[in-house]
């Protein structure tokens, strides 16, 4: 099930920091990402919304 809110969709995309270390990223865009995939709300997660520019976010509940 993928998450979306006001014509945004949740992509999460796995990077590779400097240190080496994995870790998972997520993003909301209107288009299709050049890399990420679709992806439901991650657990323990709600999403907020900007009131100046209207994108939403993620933050830890």
């Amino acid at each position: 099930m993928v998450y979306e809110q006001n014509g945004w969709k949740l992509y999460k995309r796995d990077v590779t920091l400097k240190g080496g270390r994995n870790q998972t990223i997520y993003f909301f865009s209107k288009r299709s990402p050049k890399s990420g995939t679709p992806c439901d709300l991650p657990p323990g997660y709600v999403v907020g919304v900007n009131k100046r520019t209207g994108l939403p976010y993620l933050k830890k509940a």
